[in-house]
C-alpha cells in the first residue's frame, strides 16, 4: 500500500466518514429525499404542459391552468414538506415522538412565514417563501426546533401526565413547554423585533447558491463527490445535505421561469448532476464496464458483465467495489476526471443554449439517455449528448484499464510460475 494510500486510510476516511455519518446531516438528507417524488408529480405535469411538440402550445393552452395547480402544489410547498420530513427524521434519530418532532417545527415555520397588513386583520403567508426560497429557513427551522424539543425533554422541563392516559395525549402535552418555548421566542424575534428571518438566511447562504450554478463551483463539487467515493465513502449522500437544498432551489426556480414563458436562470438544477454527469453510475462507470466487457482477465470480465445490468439504472457499487475503484490509484484517476469532464462539458453546452437546461426532475435510476432526454424536458439533442458523454468515458478509461488489466495478467502469470 502506498504511502498516500496510507495516509487516506488512517487520517482522512475516517473524518470524512464521521462527517457523512453526522446525526443533523443525515436528518437534511431524509427530508431532502423524501421530497424529491413531489419534485417528481410536479415534474410529469410540467412536461405535458410543455411538451416540445410545434402546435402543443395552442392544443394545451386552454388546460394550461389546471396543469399547473399540481405543479404549485408540489414546488409551491416545498418548504413546508422538506421543515416537515427533517424534523420527523432528527425527531425519530433522537428518540421523541416523531410527528410531534416534525409538527412543532412546521408550526414554527409557518409562523415566520406570516405576514402583518395595513388592517389588523390582514394576514397572510408569504408564498414565495413557502416554496424553494424558503428551504434553507426551512432546514434551519426544523433542526432548531427538534434541538430545543430534545433539550426540554432531556432537561424533564415539560407537562407530564398520570401514565394510564392514552399515549397520543400524554406525548402531546409533553411538546406543549418547547412548542410554547419556540412560538414565544419566533414571534418576538419576527414579529416584535420585526427581524427577517428568511432574508439573513437567503444573504449568508447565497455566496453558495451563487457558486454551484458557475462552472469552477460545479467542478469543486464534482471532484468532492468522486473523491469522497474515491476512498470509499458515499461521496453523493455525504454532499446531499449541503447542496440539495440548492439544487432543488434551482430546479423549482426553473420551473417557474419555464411556466412564466420566460429564459430558464439555472444550469445545474436537480437532475443536472445526476442525469448528465452520473452516467450510468457516479464516474459514468457503465463506461469502465463496456471497455472491460470483453477483457482477457477473467475477474474484470465477469465483474463488468454483472454490474452492466445495475449500471443502466445508475448503481455502479458492483463494478465499484468488484474491481475496486475505492483506495485504487488506476481507476481513481479516470474516475474523478470523468466527472469533472462530464460537469464541464454539459455545463458550457448548456450555457451556450445548445441542450435545454434541466426542468424535469425524474428517478435517478432513470437509464443514461432515457434520463438526458427527460430531464432536459424531451429535448433529443440532451439524448444525443447522453449517448456521446458514454463514448467519451469509455475513451478516458480506456488506457486505464487496460493498464490494470494488464498489471493483474502479468501478476497471475507469475503466481502461476512460482507454484
Amino acid at each position: 500500500m502506498s504511502q498516500a494510500t496510507a495516509f487516506l486510510n488512517k487520517r482522512i476516511v475516517p473524518a470524512l466518514t464521521v462527517l457523512s455519518e453526522n446525526t443533523y446531516l443525515s436528518a437534511i438528507r431524509a427530508g431532502m429525499v423524501s421530497v424529491v417524488p413531489l419534485t417528481i408529480i410536479g415534474g410529469l405535469f410540467i412536461i405535458v404542459a410543455f411538451l416540445p411538440i410545434n402546435g402543443w402550445d395552442k392544443i394545451i393552452a386552454p388546460y394550461l391552468q389546471l396543469l399547473q395547480v399540481p405543479v404549485t402544489a408540489t414546488f409551491g410547498l416545498l418548504s413546508v414538506f422538506v421543515c416537515f420530513a427533517i424534523g420527523y427524521d432528527l425527531g425519530k434519530q433522537f428518540k421523541q415522538e416523531a410527528i410531534v418532532s416534525a409538527t412543532i417545527a412546521t408550526v414554527v415555520f409557518l409562523m415566520i412565514q406570516l405576514k402583518l397588513g395595513a388592517k389588523p386583520d390582514d394576514i397572510a403567508f408569504s408564498m414565495d417563501s413557502l416554496g424553494s426560497k424558503g428551504l434553507f429557513t426551512a432546514v434551519l427551522i426544523a433542526l432548531v426546533c427538534v434541538r430545543v424539543q430534545k433539550f426540554f425533554t432531556d432537561k424533564n422541563i415539560v407537562i407530564k401526565l398520570p401514565e394510564n392516559v392514552p399515549p397520543v395525549v400524554y406525548e402531546s402535552f409533553l411538546s406543549l413547554s418547547p412548542l410554547f418555548f419556540l412560538v414565544v421566542v419566533f414571534w418576538v424575534i419576527r414579529f416584535v423585533l420585526g427581524v427577517d428571518i428568511d432574508h439573513i438566511v437567503q444573504t449568508a447562504f447565497k455566496p453558495v447558491v451563487f457558486a454551484l450554478n458557475t462552472l469552477p463551483g460545479i467542478l469543486v463539487y464534482a471532484f468532492l463527490v468522486t473523491l469522497l467515493w474515491s476512498v470509499g465513502i458515499n461521496g453523493d449522500n455525504a454532499m446531499d445535505a449541503i447542496v440539495a437544498p440548492i439544487f432543488l432551489q434551482y430546479l423549482a426556480a426553473n420551473v417557474e421561469a419555464m411556466t412564466a414563458g420566460q429564459p430558464l436562470p439555472y444550469v445545474t438544477a436537480y437532475g443536472f448532476f445526476t442525469a448528465f454527469v452520473n452516467v450510468g453510475g457516479t464516474g459514468a462507470t457503465i463506461a469502465l464496464a463496456l471497455v472491460m466487457l470483453n477483457s482477457k482477465e477473467p475477474g474484470y470480465r465477469k465483474v463488468s458483465r454483472l454490474s452492466l445490468p445495475t449500471q443502466i439504472f445508475q448503481i455502479n457499487e458492483p463494478i465499484f467495489f468488484g474491481f475496486p475503484i475505492v483506495l485504487n490509484p488506476i481507476f481513481m484517476v479516470p474516475y474523478i476526471l470523468n466527472a469533472l469532464i462530464l460537469t464541464a462539458s454539459s455545463f458550457l453546452l448548456m450555457q451556450w443554449g445548445l441542450i435545454h437546461k434541466p426542468f424535469v426532475n425524474v428517478p435517478w435510476t432513470t437509464p443514461p439517455i432515457i434520463g438526458h432526454y427527460l430531464v432536459s424536458g424531451g429535448d433529443w439533442r440532451a439524448a444525443v449528448w447522453g449517448a456521446i458523454s458514454i463514448v467519451i468515458a469509455m475513451a478516458i478509461y480506456y488506457p486505464f484499464a487496460k493498464a490494470a488489466e494488464r498489471q493483474r495478467l502479468k501478476a497471475e502469470a507469475v503466481g502461476k510460475a512460482h507454484e
